[in-house]
């Protein structure tokens, strides 16, 4: 049994898409630690959105 299949459903799914958005090429970040000038393609993790439109899993 390996580390990720411990993990409970969301954090299983963060850990795959942070890996495959990583191995695509994205620089994957939390929105705490934004830094959009860290390199081409940034992927933010849990993105609020303008007022009135929620947040995102991931921004692109």
């Amino acid at each position: 049994m390996d580390d990720a299949s411990r993990l409970q459903a969301e954090q299983r799914a963060r850990v795959l898409i942070d890996a495959r958005l990583t191995a695509a090429g994205w620089l994957v970040q939390d929105r705490q630690e934004l830094n959009l000038l860290a390199g081409a393609g940034i992927a933010v993790r849990e993105a609020v959105m303008a007022p009135g439109h929620g947040r995102v899993d991931y921004l692109l």
